[in-house]
Protein backbone atom coordinates (compact mmCIF):
# COMPACT_ATOMS: atom_id res chain seq x y z
CA UNK A 1 0.00 0.00 0.00
CA UNK A 2 2.72 2.61 0.96
CA UNK A 3 4.47 1.92 -2.45
CA UNK A 4 0.83 2.38 -3.97
CA UNK A 5 0.56 5.78 -2.25
CA UNK A 6 4.58 6.88 -2.83
CA UNK A 7 3.86 6.09 -6.52
CA UNK A 8 0.63 8.01 -6.54
CA UNK A 9 1.84 11.18 -4.70
CA UNK A 10 5.16 11.15 -7.22
CA UNK A 11 2.69 10.83 -10.65
CA UNK A 12 0.55 13.94 -9.66
CA UNK A 13 3.49 15.94 -8.68
CA UNK A 14 5.35 15.05 -12.08
CA UNK A 15 2.32 15.71 -14.44
CA UNK A 16 0.11 18.16 -12.15
CA UNK A 17 1.36 21.10 -14.33
CA UNK A 18 1.06 19.60 -17.83
CA UNK A 19 -2.16 19.93 -19.32
CA UNK A 20 -3.41 16.66 -20.91
CA UNK A 21 -4.63 18.32 -24.25
CA UNK A 22 -0.38 19.42 -24.58
CA UNK A 23 0.93 16.10 -23.34
CA UNK A 24 -1.18 13.99 -26.10
CA UNK A 25 -0.22 16.61 -28.77
CA UNK A 26 3.43 15.98 -27.98
CA UNK A 27 2.87 12.36 -28.14
CA UNK A 28 1.73 12.41 -31.40
CA UNK A 29 5.47 14.36 -32.82
CA UNK A 30 7.60 12.11 -31.12
CA UNK A 31 9.13 10.23 -34.08
CA UNK A 32 8.51 6.50 -32.75
CA UNK A 33 11.16 4.84 -35.27
CA UNK A 34 13.96 5.99 -32.38
CA UNK A 35 11.82 4.45 -29.53
CA UNK A 36 11.74 1.24 -31.17
CA UNK A 37 15.11 1.07 -31.72
CA UNK A 38 15.88 2.69 -28.36
CA UNK A 39 14.03 -0.18 -27.04
CA UNK A 40 16.07 -2.28 -29.18
CA UNK A 41 19.42 -0.76 -27.19
CA UNK A 42 17.91 -1.58 -23.68
CA UNK A 43 17.03 -5.36 -24.70
CA UNK A 44 21.08 -6.49 -24.79
CA UNK A 45 21.80 -5.21 -21.04
CA UNK A 46 19.24 -7.74 -20.15
CA UNK A 47 21.44 -10.45 -21.73
CA UNK A 48 24.76 -9.12 -20.28
CA UNK A 49 22.84 -9.67 -16.70
CA UNK A 50 22.26 -13.30 -17.51
CA UNK A 51 25.99 -13.60 -18.28
CA UNK A 52 26.75 -11.73 -14.92
CA UNK A 53 24.25 -14.06 -13.17
CA UNK A 54 25.52 -17.38 -14.45
CA UNK A 55 29.11 -16.04 -13.68
CA UNK A 56 28.38 -15.78 -10.10
CA UNK A 57 26.34 -19.15 -9.63
CA UNK A 58 29.27 -21.17 -11.38
CA UNK A 59 31.16 -22.10 -8.17
CA UNK A 60 27.61 -23.60 -7.17
CA UNK A 61 26.53 -24.93 -10.34
CA UNK A 62 27.49 -24.72 -14.30
CA UNK A 63 24.32 -23.58 -15.73
CA UNK A 64 23.87 -22.60 -19.31
CA UNK A 65 22.57 -19.49 -21.08
CA UNK A 66 19.06 -20.36 -21.45
CA UNK A 67 18.84 -21.70 -17.66
CA UNK A 68 20.02 -18.33 -15.86
CA UNK A 69 18.02 -15.85 -18.79
CA UNK A 70 14.62 -17.48 -18.17
CA UNK A 71 14.27 -17.21 -14.63
CA UNK A 72 15.65 -13.63 -14.78
CA UNK A 73 13.33 -12.09 -17.28
CA UNK A 74 10.74 -14.16 -15.35
CA UNK A 75 11.83 -12.01 -12.15
CA UNK A 76 11.99 -8.73 -14.15
CA UNK A 77 8.67 -9.08 -15.68
CA UNK A 78 6.72 -10.02 -11.96
CA UNK A 79 8.70 -6.65 -11.09
CA UNK A 80 7.03 -4.86 -13.77
CA UNK A 81 3.45 -6.30 -13.05
CA UNK A 82 3.27 -7.15 -9.13
CA UNK A 83 3.86 -4.83 -6.37
CA UNK A 84 6.71 -5.85 -4.00
CA UNK A 85 9.36 -6.60 -5.83
CA UNK A 86 8.73 -10.09 -5.70
CA UNK A 87 10.70 -11.04 -9.04
CA UNK A 88 13.61 -10.74 -6.78
CA UNK A 89 12.31 -13.69 -4.54
CA UNK A 90 10.96 -15.33 -7.83
CA UNK A 91 14.56 -15.78 -9.63
CA UNK A 92 16.23 -18.45 -7.10
CA UNK A 93 12.70 -19.97 -6.61
CA UNK A 94 12.57 -20.51 -10.28
CA UNK A 95 16.33 -22.03 -10.21
CA UNK A 96 15.41 -24.08 -6.60
CA UNK A 97 12.34 -25.86 -8.75
CA UNK A 98 14.64 -26.24 -12.06
CA UNK A 99 18.28 -26.65 -11.63
CA UNK A 100 17.95 -27.71 -8.05
CA UNK A 101 20.36 -24.59 -6.80
CA UNK A 102 19.31 -24.09 -2.81
CA UNK A 103 16.81 -21.25 -3.10
CA UNK A 104 19.08 -19.22 -0.15
CA UNK A 105 22.46 -19.66 -2.43
CA UNK A 106 20.28 -18.38 -5.69
CA UNK A 107 18.96 -15.38 -3.27
CA UNK A 108 22.54 -14.71 -2.38
CA UNK A 109 23.56 -14.29 -5.89
CA UNK A 110 20.44 -12.00 -6.22
CA UNK A 111 21.37 -10.04 -3.65
CA UNK A 112 25.25 -9.52 -4.60
CA UNK A 113 23.91 -8.52 -8.12
CA UNK A 114 22.01 -5.44 -6.49
CA UNK A 115 24.85 -4.39 -4.31
CA UNK A 116 26.87 -4.46 -7.37
CA UNK A 117 24.49 -2.21 -9.22
CA UNK A 118 24.12 -0.37 -6.41
CA UNK A 119 27.78 0.51 -5.88
CA UNK A 120 28.26 1.58 -9.79
CA UNK A 121 24.95 3.91 -9.14
CA UNK A 122 26.36 5.54 -5.75
CA UNK A 123 29.21 6.12 -8.18
CA UNK A 124 27.85 7.50 -10.92
CA UNK A 125 25.55 9.31 -8.87
CA UNK A 126 28.81 11.09 -6.50
CA UNK A 127 30.08 11.93 -10.64
CA UNK A 128 27.08 12.98 -12.12
CA UNK A 129 25.92 15.37 -8.99
CA UNK A 130 29.17 17.04 -8.71
CA UNK A 131 30.26 17.82 -12.60
CA UNK A 132 26.85 18.43 -14.07
CA UNK A 133 26.49 21.63 -15.87
CA UNK A 134 24.19 23.59 -14.42
CA UNK A 135 23.23 27.52 -14.70
CA UNK A 136 24.11 28.99 -11.33
CA UNK A 137 20.79 30.70 -10.73
CA UNK A 138 18.76 27.14 -11.21
CA UNK A 139 16.69 26.47 -8.14
CA UNK A 140 13.51 23.58 -7.58
CA UNK A 141 11.36 24.26 -4.82
CA UNK A 142 9.70 22.04 -2.54
CA UNK A 143 7.51 23.93 0.05
CA UNK A 144 10.29 25.27 2.05
CA UNK A 145 13.15 23.53 0.65
CA UNK A 146 15.25 24.72 -2.17
CA UNK A 147 17.34 22.71 -4.34
CA UNK A 148 20.16 24.37 -5.93
CA UNK A 149 23.27 23.35 -8.18
CA UNK A 150 25.37 24.15 -4.73
CA UNK A 151 23.20 21.13 -3.28
CA UNK A 152 23.47 18.90 -5.49
CA UNK A 153 27.00 19.56 -5.56
CA UNK A 154 27.08 18.47 -1.96
CA UNK A 155 24.76 15.77 -2.27
CA UNK A 156 27.23 14.16 -4.70
CA UNK A 157 30.27 14.18 -1.81
CA UNK A 158 27.92 12.54 0.58
CA UNK A 159 27.04 9.93 -1.95
CA UNK A 160 30.54 9.35 -2.37
CA UNK A 161 31.15 9.40 1.33
CA UNK A 162 28.76 6.53 1.44
CA UNK A 163 30.20 4.76 -1.45
CA UNK A 164 33.77 4.37 0.54
CA UNK A 165 31.43 3.40 4.17
CA UNK A 166 29.70 0.56 2.01
CA UNK A 167 32.93 -0.84 0.26
CA UNK A 168 34.61 -0.58 4.07
CA UNK A 169 31.40 -2.28 5.17
CA UNK A 170 31.92 -4.75 2.60
CA UNK A 171 35.28 -5.58 3.47
CA UNK A 172 34.38 -6.27 6.84
CA UNK A 173 31.44 -8.66 5.85
CA UNK A 174 33.70 -10.80 3.49
CA UNK A 175 36.07 -11.30 6.65
CA UNK A 176 34.41 -13.55 9.05
CA UNK A 177 36.16 -12.46 12.24
CA UNK A 178 34.60 -9.24 12.17
CA UNK A 179 31.56 -10.63 10.42
CA UNK A 180 30.87 -12.90 13.30
CA UNK A 181 31.74 -9.69 15.87
CA UNK A 182 29.15 -7.49 14.05
CA UNK A 183 26.20 -9.68 14.01
CA UNK A 184 26.89 -10.63 17.91
CA UNK A 185 26.60 -6.98 18.90
CA UNK A 186 23.86 -6.00 16.72
CA UNK A 187 22.03 -9.28 18.29
CA UNK A 188 23.03 -7.82 21.90
CA UNK A 189 21.76 -4.15 20.62
CA UNK A 190 18.28 -5.13 22.33
CA UNK A 191 20.05 -5.70 26.07
CA UNK A 192 21.52 -1.69 25.73
CA UNK A 193 17.57 -0.41 25.70
CA UNK A 194 17.47 1.03 29.44
CA UNK A 195 13.70 0.33 29.39
CA UNK A 196 11.82 -2.32 27.84
CA UNK A 197 10.70 -5.77 29.55
CA UNK A 198 13.11 -9.55 28.94
CA UNK A 199 10.01 -9.84 26.13
CA UNK A 200 10.21 -6.55 24.72
CA UNK A 201 13.83 -6.84 24.07
CA UNK A 202 13.27 -10.63 22.47
CA UNK A 203 10.74 -9.48 20.59
CA UNK A 204 12.68 -7.11 19.21
CA UNK A 205 15.99 -9.49 18.82
CA UNK A 206 13.87 -11.42 16.70
CA UNK A 207 12.31 -9.51 14.17
CA UNK A 208 14.17 -6.29 13.87
CA UNK A 209 18.16 -7.51 14.87
CA UNK A 210 17.90 -11.32 13.34
CA UNK A 211 16.82 -10.24 10.03
CA UNK A 212 19.43 -7.86 9.88
CA UNK A 213 21.63 -10.45 10.76
CA UNK A 214 20.71 -12.86 8.37
CA UNK A 215 21.18 -9.91 5.43
CA UNK A 216 24.66 -9.46 6.28
CA UNK A 217 24.57 -13.39 6.02
CA UNK A 218 22.88 -13.18 2.28
CA UNK A 219 25.55 -10.47 1.47
CA UNK A 220 28.61 -12.94 2.84
CA UNK A 221 27.11 -15.75 1.29
CA UNK A 222 26.72 -13.63 -2.34
CA UNK A 223 30.70 -12.69 -2.06
CA UNK A 224 32.22 -16.29 -1.06
CA UNK A 225 30.50 -17.18 -4.42
CA UNK A 226 32.48 -14.88 -6.37
CA UNK A 227 36.10 -17.28 -4.83
CA UNK A 228 38.05 -15.81 -7.59
CA UNK A 229 39.38 -11.92 -8.78
CA UNK A 230 38.93 -12.52 -12.00
CA UNK A 231 35.35 -13.48 -11.56
CA UNK A 232 34.63 -10.31 -9.42
CA UNK A 233 36.57 -8.30 -12.26
CA UNK A 234 34.55 -9.63 -14.77
CA UNK A 235 30.99 -9.23 -13.06
CA UNK A 236 32.28 -5.28 -12.31
CA UNK A 237 33.19 -5.09 -15.79
CA UNK A 238 29.26 -6.00 -16.90
CA UNK A 239 27.88 -4.17 -14.34
CA UNK A 240 29.46 -1.12 -16.21
CA UNK A 241 28.19 -2.41 -19.67
CA UNK A 242 24.91 -2.86 -18.20
CA UNK A 243 24.35 0.84 -16.84
CA UNK A 244 26.58 2.47 -19.85
CA UNK A 245 24.00 -0.06 -22.48
CA UNK A 246 20.82 1.16 -20.41
CA UNK A 247 21.76 5.07 -21.00
CA UNK A 248 23.01 4.56 -24.51
CA UNK A 249 19.00 3.46 -25.09
CA UNK A 250 18.01 7.36 -23.07
CA UNK A 251 20.28 8.68 -25.36
CA UNK A 252 18.90 7.52 -28.44
CA UNK A 253 15.51 7.97 -27.46
CA UNK A 254 16.29 11.65 -26.92
CA UNK A 255 17.05 11.46 -30.50
CA UNK A 256 13.03 10.93 -31.21
CA UNK A 257 11.99 13.49 -28.89
CA UNK A 258 11.63 17.00 -30.28
CA UNK A 259 13.03 19.69 -27.27
CA UNK A 260 14.97 16.98 -25.81
CA UNK A 261 18.70 17.28 -26.50
CA UNK A 262 20.87 15.50 -24.17
CA UNK A 263 24.39 14.63 -24.79
CA UNK A 264 25.76 11.12 -23.65
CA UNK A 265 26.85 12.24 -19.76
CA UNK A 266 23.38 14.38 -19.44
CA UNK A 267 21.57 11.13 -19.96
CA UNK A 268 23.78 8.74 -17.82
CA UNK A 269 22.59 11.85 -15.48
CA UNK A 270 19.20 11.27 -16.09
CA UNK A 271 19.76 7.46 -15.62
CA UNK A 272 21.01 8.07 -12.26
CA UNK A 273 18.69 10.19 -11.01
CA UNK A 274 15.05 8.01 -12.41
CA UNK A 275 17.10 5.51 -10.57
CA UNK A 276 17.49 7.18 -7.39
CA UNK A 277 13.57 7.81 -7.43
CA UNK A 278 12.14 4.37 -8.48
CA UNK A 279 14.78 3.13 -4.89
CA UNK A 280 12.33 4.22 -2.75
CA UNK A 281 8.96 1.75 -2.49
CA UNK A 282 6.47 1.87 -5.95
CA UNK A 283 3.64 0.68 -8.02
CA UNK A 284 4.31 -1.91 -9.76
CA UNK A 285 6.80 -1.17 -12.72
CA UNK A 286 7.90 2.20 -10.58
CA UNK A 287 4.92 3.85 -12.13
CA UNK A 288 4.92 7.39 -10.67
CA UNK A 289 8.07 7.53 -9.40
CA UNK A 290 9.88 6.72 -12.82
CA UNK A 291 8.10 9.89 -14.46
CA UNK A 292 8.44 12.66 -11.08
CA UNK A 293 12.58 11.26 -11.70
CA UNK A 294 12.46 12.07 -15.33
CA UNK A 295 10.70 14.98 -15.38
CA UNK A 296 12.65 16.62 -12.25
CA UNK A 297 16.71 14.69 -13.99
CA UNK A 298 15.22 16.80 -17.62
CA UNK A 299 14.45 19.99 -15.71
CA UNK A 300 18.07 20.59 -15.02
CA UNK A 301 18.83 20.38 -18.25
CA UNK A 302 16.06 22.93 -19.13
CA UNK A 303 13.58 20.84 -20.42
CA UNK A 304 10.13 22.04 -20.37
CA UNK A 305 7.59 19.90 -18.06
CA UNK A 306 5.10 19.19 -21.05
CA UNK A 307 8.40 17.74 -22.97
CA UNK A 308 10.04 16.32 -20.05
CA UNK A 309 6.51 14.36 -19.37
CA UNK A 310 6.40 13.45 -23.22
CA UNK A 311 9.59 12.22 -23.21
CA UNK A 312 9.73 9.97 -20.27
CA UNK A 313 6.34 8.43 -20.23
CA UNK A 314 7.53 6.83 -23.69
CA UNK A 315 10.69 5.38 -22.60
CA UNK A 316 9.27 4.37 -19.51
CA UNK A 317 6.92 2.62 -21.67
CA UNK A 318 9.47 1.50 -24.31
CA UNK A 319 11.97 0.38 -21.14
CA UNK A 320 9.20 -2.09 -19.70
CA UNK A 321 7.25 -3.60 -22.15
CA UNK A 322 9.43 -5.49 -24.24
CA UNK A 323 10.40 -6.91 -20.59
CA UNK A 324 6.94 -7.96 -19.94
CA UNK A 325 6.53 -9.40 -23.10
CA UNK A 326 10.01 -11.87 -23.07
CA UNK A 327 9.30 -12.60 -19.25
CA UNK A 328 5.41 -14.05 -20.26
CA UNK A 329 7.40 -16.03 -23.42
CA UNK A 330 9.95 -16.91 -20.97
CA UNK A 331 7.21 -18.22 -18.37
CA UNK A 332 5.58 -20.35 -21.01
CA UNK A 333 8.95 -21.73 -22.71
CA UNK A 334 9.87 -22.96 -18.87
CA UNK A 335 6.65 -23.86 -17.68
CA UNK A 336 6.85 -21.61 -15.40
CA UNK A 337 3.37 -20.63 -13.41
CA UNK A 338 3.12 -16.73 -13.12
CA UNK A 339 0.66 -17.65 -10.30
CA UNK A 340 2.55 -19.62 -7.99
CA UNK A 341 5.83 -17.71 -8.35
CA UNK A 342 3.82 -14.32 -7.32
CA UNK A 343 3.04 -16.81 -3.84
CA UNK A 344 6.97 -16.85 -2.60
CA UNK A 345 8.69 -15.50 -0.49
CA UNK A 346 12.13 -15.91 0.93
CA UNK A 347 10.98 -16.66 4.52
CA UNK A 348 8.12 -19.15 3.35
CA UNK A 349 11.17 -21.45 2.21
CA UNK A 350 12.86 -24.39 4.53
CA UNK A 351 15.92 -23.61 3.04
CA UNK A 352 17.35 -21.06 4.94
CA UNK A 353 20.27 -21.58 6.10
CA UNK A 354 22.94 -19.45 4.27
CA UNK A 355 26.06 -20.83 5.11
CA UNK A 356 25.23 -24.78 4.42
CA UNK A 357 23.72 -23.82 1.47
CA UNK A 358 27.25 -22.39 0.28
CA UNK A 359 29.17 -24.96 1.33
CA UNK A 360 26.86 -28.07 -0.04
Amino acid sequence: MTGFIVSGAALYLALRRVPFADLFAYLAIIDYRWVLLSGAVALPCFVVRAFRWGIILESQKKLGFRQVFHPLMIGFMLNSILPGRIGEAARPYILTKKENVPFTTGLATVAIERLMDMGFLIILSAAVLTTLDIAPDFTISFGAYHLSPENLSSAGKGLLRLCLILMGGILLVMAPFTRILIQKLILFAPELIPFGTKAFKHHLREKLMQPVVNLIDLFAAGFSLLKKPVKTAQCLGLTALIWGGTALSFYVMAKGCPGVELSYPESIALMVIICLFIALPSAPGYWGLWEAGGVFGLSLFGVPAKTAAGYTLTNHFIQLLPVIIIGLISATITGVSILQVAKIRPENNKDTHVENDVSH
